[in-house]
């Protein structure tokens, strides 16, 4: 699989929201001494691809209080909270959104979640900038997401050398088959298919499906977005999904436990290659 060397900045809103995190980040360079002391001193945290690689697909529970899809889910979560109810539920991961406008995140989100569960975390952001990455380590995530529409080519290689160099695990997230094989070519140990379009927020039914065995047996495969029940999880392990990561069903649930319980011990299939 050869990636392309074509790219072009992302449109829509994703390319929106992008600008937005370049312009967080450049405020985060005031603090990077801060920062870099902080990420030195983190305890380790938990692995966050080992914690995927069970006999059953793993599902990463997501906190999201909004969407820019969906408008407003659950403005009032209490993040440690919700995640010690995904984590009590079976949680193989936890997904905390730090994105502030769109989201509704906060970097305090994932320090308090961090503090609280047991279970790696990961942080769910626009990571365009590695002092981003610094920051995730700093509060104590096992993992970062990495968009690859949202990076150049260089961008893609210089964040994984990053986060490679932090300890950093990174979810490296793709929607088509040369995102794919340049989320590869970086060497990804973790891989995120997103049923949804960045740019357009229109899930595209099947993306998921068509990709998960294209990714090498290898390197955990986690299919993202349109989760919402059981059989939606079971659908995606017939395809060779080693995870899943749901986020609007179990943030909107009267009873989060319970909402992840029920998408817990669905068996995995292995992958062919």
């Amino acid at each position: 699989m050869q990636a392309s060397s074509v790219w072009n900045p992302p449109d829509g809103t994703l390319g929106a929201i992008v600008r937005q995190a370049q312009q967080r980040a450049s405020c985060l360079h005031a603090r990077a001494a801060e920062l870099d002391r902080a990420a030195d001193a983190a305890d380790s945290a938990p692995g966050f691809g080992a914690a995927l690689r069970c006999s059953t697909v793993g599902v990463i529970a997501e906190i999201k209080r909004r969407s820019p899809s969906k408008g407003w889910i659950q403005p009032s979560i209490d993040a440690a909270e919700q995640a010690l109810a995904y984590q009590s539920g079976g949680a193989a991961a936890i997904s905390v959104l730090t994105e502030p406008v769109h989201f509704g995140g906060s970097a305090e989100d994932l320090a308090d979640v961090r503090a609280r569960v047991g279970v790696p975390v990961l942080k769910k952001d626009f990571h365009v900038d590695p002092i981003q990455l610094v920051e995730a380590k700093a509060l104590g995530a096992s993992a970062a997401l990495l968009i690859v529409r949202a990076l150049s080519p260089a961008s893609l290689r210089r964040m994984t050398d990053a986060g490679h160099s932090l300890g950093l695990e990174l979810l490296i997230e793709v929607r088509d088959d040369d995102e794919l094989a340049r989320a590869l070519d970086v060497g990804a140990d973790v891989i995120g298919i997103n049923n949804r379009n960045l740019e357009t927020l229109v899930i595209e039914p099947g993306t998921a499906e068509r990709m998960l065995g294209m990714i090498p047996a290898s390197v955990v495969a986690v299919a993202e977005s349109g989760v919402t029940s059981r059989s939606d999880v079971e659908r995606f392990a017939h395809h060779g999904a080693d995870a899943v990561l749901v986020g609007s069903v179990v943030s909107a649930a009267d009873d989060p436990a319970a909402a992840v319980r029920a998408l817990t011990g669905v068996a995995r299939v292995a992958r062919e290659h």
